[in-house]
């Protein structure tokens, strides 16, 4: 069996390069109703351009019918219909495939390299979890949305503040936010030279607020700066003791990168400040204050690194409260309250004091909060459990399966429409391409979509194709309704059974959604 995972990007390359010279033609059908007899379409319009009359020469019929390369999905047909060109693939054969290696379809190649250093920096997590506002919140969760995006794709991430306040520390792990803690600050003495010197050159005196060691003009340097997108409303700055522990907290997250914790740095000649960004990711309402800080580190330290981008975060609204006055804390609770009324509504009796119940609690009300916020949803372990109780067997062996047992329209469509662009997708959703300005975008709503979209397939698929059935320890299939028992045309299955289709088919599907996107 051929080996080497299966791209669409390098798919769609490979049949560009056979048609010939030219802009792309081709396109990975997306649409349900015409994956049932295609999987990619070269339009008719875009033929007729590139070619005369729009006649398809027979050598490019040869070239894409014996398409080969890698990452590059095997071919059944190539035909000529009114819509364009359409192929479709050897279905089973990329069942096979990417259901036989199918953690290399969910989880990026590690770089044979170390990749690029950044310094994330998310100066909501010095405040007080109590005090912490929604839109800090939404920070929070894009940084360790960013974070963990990042580093699967091999960048070297360095997160920065380390919280201090153990209640943050705590609010964080029940958020399952995986953020670094420490115990004390870093030293502050450089900075406060280098800002005495600049004061000393300062020939005006005034009086200050108390805390504040003095005021320097920023404004030289935001017209200096080739980077566009600074408020041209920066002028002076207000340096406090608080700004000179940031910045020192920073400087040193740039040049002492911890020894052995990021493979492949240690001696690295590249490895020095000129090889590191900095993104300050903040909340709408810090988004100023911030980049007086980063004008005032350049302002003071003539090593601060120049590649230094600002990812800010939009306000936050929750349905039903008004204003945004909400606290952090008291979101989780309200979304905490609504998951158990939701629970007991459903199943009846007070859940929320069951500690069996409880903790599944916390992963639907973290889950809730992080999909409003453009973060990710959690993997459901209902058939993990029931296995090991003995409800269902054991999961075969992938290399055991008949793959021409997938002929199903819905079983193509999670394949082609999920689990295959799901690498190049989460891609696209965070770049680290040069853009012009200080601002950078992450796409985190290309994730949630996804994930929408993803739920929506396989309920449907569900809906029509039952793969567990119902143990008669779980539930009986015949219904109850005002003491009447109700008839549904089915024989009860026993404890362990497959409803509809044999086990090899059951497995089959079930390799689709076995790990968490």
């Amino acid at each position: 069996m051929a080996t080497g995972r299966l791209g669409v990007g390098e798919t769609l390359e490979a049949l560009n390069a056979a048609v010939g010279p030219g802009s792309p033609v081709w396109f990975k059908e997306t649409n349900a109703r015409h994956l049932r007899v295609r999987d990619f379409l070269a339009p008719r319009s875009a033929l007729q351009a590139r070619f005369r009359d729009g006649q398809v020469p027979e050598r490019v019929f040869s070239a894409v019918t014996c398409l080969q390369g890698p990452g590059v999905a095997p071919v059944l047909r190539c035909a000529p219909t009114p819509a364009g060109l359409s192929l479709q693939l050897q279905r089973p054969a990329v069942f096979e495939r990417v259901l036989g290696a199918l953690a290399s379809y969910a989880t990026p190649a590690k770089p044979a390299s170390p990749g690029p250093r950044l310094v994330l920096h998310c100066p909501a997590l010095r405040c007080n979890p109590s005090a912490l506002r929604l839109s800090q919140l939404r920070a929070v969760l894009v940084a360790d949305h960013l974070t963990r995006t990042l580093r699967a794709h091999g960048v070297c991430v360095r997160s920065v503040p380390s919280v201090r306040d153990p209640h943050m520390a705590t609010f964080l792990q029940k958020l399952r936010v995986d953020w670094p803690t420490a115990s004390k600050s870093t030293s502050t003495e450089t900075l406060r030279t280098c800002v005495l010197a600049e004061l000393n050159s300062v020939s005006e005196e005034e009086t200050l607020p108390p805390g504040v060691l003095g005021r320097l003009c920023l404004k030289e340097l935001v017209q200096r700066r080739p980077v566009a997108g600074y408020d041209p409303g920066i002028d002076n700055c207000l340096v406090t003791e608080d700004m000179l522990s940031v910045l020192s907290e920073l400087q040193e997250a740039v040049h002492h990168w911890p020894e052995g914790g990021y493979p492949g740095l240690d001696g690295d000649p590249d490895s020095g400040v000129e090889g590191c960004m900095v993104v300050h990711v903040v909340s709408c309402e810090e988004a100023f204050q911030q980049q007086k800080l980063d004008l005032l580190w350049q302002k003071l330290d003539d090593q601060a690194p120049h590649k230094q981008k600002h990812l800010v975060c939009g306000p936050v609204k929750v349905a039903g409260v008004p204003g945004t006055q909400m606290t952090a804390p008291e979101y989780y609770e309200l979304r905490y309250a609504q998951v158990c009324k939701a629970s007991a509504l459903k199943h009846g009796g007070d859940l929320a004091q069951d500690p069996a119940w409880t903790k599944n609690f916390d992963v639907l009300s973290v889950a809730t909060i992080k999909f409003e916020m453009l973060s990710t949803a959690p993997q459901n372990q209902g058939y993990k459990q029931g296995m090991e109780r003995g409800l269902y067997p054991a999961f075969p062996l992938v290399s055991s399966l008949d793959f021409s047992l997938l002929h199903d329209e819905g079983e193509w469509l999670l394949l082609f429409n999920s689990v295959l662009p799901f690498l190049d997708l989460l891609s696209q959703s965070v770049s680290l391409a040069s853009t012009p300005g200080l601002h950078i975008t992450v796409r985190t709503e290309m994730v949630c979509k996804f994930l929408v979209q993803l739920s929506m397939d396989f309920s449907s698929y569900y809906n029509r194709v039952h793969i567990l059935g119902v143990s008669i320890q779980q539930k009986g299939v015949c219904g109850e309704c005002g003491g009447h028992r109700i008839k549904t045309g089915r024989q009860e299955d026993k404890p362990g059974s497959f409803s509809f289709r044999n086990l090899g088919h059951t497995s089959l599907v079930r390799c689709l959604p076995a790990y968490s996107y």
